[in-house]
């Protein structure tokens, strides 16, 4: 056998490496290409559940947007409106009040507690919803609240989400729409009647912040629709209210 020289033994090495360093490749290559598949698999079922959650969302809406005469709506009401700063209950000078008696069904003002209800929250479940009298502070910071009966919770919760979601988009609403359940404690609502929208509304003098009139104003509604509501919030934008530059 021929004597391997300095040179041979070179050459040979330096094919291992090179085959060495092809074999390497094609591990990584196949690590990449697994990586891309693992990585496109995941982004195909985000995208797959993000449209088919709007698509959702979409069928919610669609079905609450047509003719408005079927949501058998009574005329919008013109309440008189009283319970402006009047705080009750903990945190005030009358710290054993625990529920108050509100002149309609829903209130569209009167007194309420210290604290509105300030999360992020846009719709509101029987399990979390605030109290009546924390809600009717958020009436006077500017908020217009679709209450619901609460039977109606689990069947149209995909539409209260999509609703909350488009009505808290206008300008008239600037975030402040909110959807709750009604707590028929405080009286039932009348007969036929699932929905009720609120608010309460006022003239405040830009220069003295002082409030010179003020009205609370329902809609009772025995559907849900999403015109209904639209026109109400466009009637009583947030910056109509005691207390619109509140949260």
């Amino acid at each position: 056998m021929p004597r391997e020289t300095t040179r041979d033994r070179r050459e040979r090495v330096a094919a291992m490496q090179a085959a060495q360093k092809r074999s390497e490749r094609r591990r990584l290559l196949v690590v990449v290409g697994a990586c891309v598949a693992v990585i496109a698999i995941i982004a195909a079922a985000v995208t797959w559940a993000v449209v088919g959650e709007q698509s959702k969302k979409d069928q919610a809406l669609a079905a609450i947007s047509g003719d408005a005469g079927a949501a058998s709506c009574d005329p919008i009401t013109n309440d008189p409106a009283e319970g402006s700063g009047d705080h009750v209950g903990p945190g005030t000078n009358q710290p054993g009040v625990t529920k108050v008696q509100y002149s309609t069904v829903p209130p569209s003002s009167g007194k309420h507690f210290a604290v509105p209800a300030v999360d992020s929250r846009r719709v509101y479940t029987v399990a979390d919803v605030p109290a009546v009298e924390t809600l009717v502070h958020n009436l006077e910071h500017g908020y217009t609240i679709l209450w619901y009966d609460r039977s109606l919770e689990k069947e149209q919760a995909s539409a209260f989400q999509a609703l909350a979601t488009k009505v808290n988009a206008m300008k008239e609403s600037a975030n402040k729409f909110l959807v709750v359940p009604w707590n028929p404690a405080y009286g039932a609502f009348p007969a036929g009647k699932k929905y009720a929208l609120s608010h309460w509304a006022a003239d405040v003098d830009p220069s003295t912040g002082q409030v010179r009139q003020q009205m609370g104003h329902r809609q009772l509604c025995g559907g849900l629709s999403t015109t209904v509501v639209e026109d109400f919030v466009k009637k009583f934008p947030w910056s109509s209210a005691p207390e619109p530059g509140a949260a």
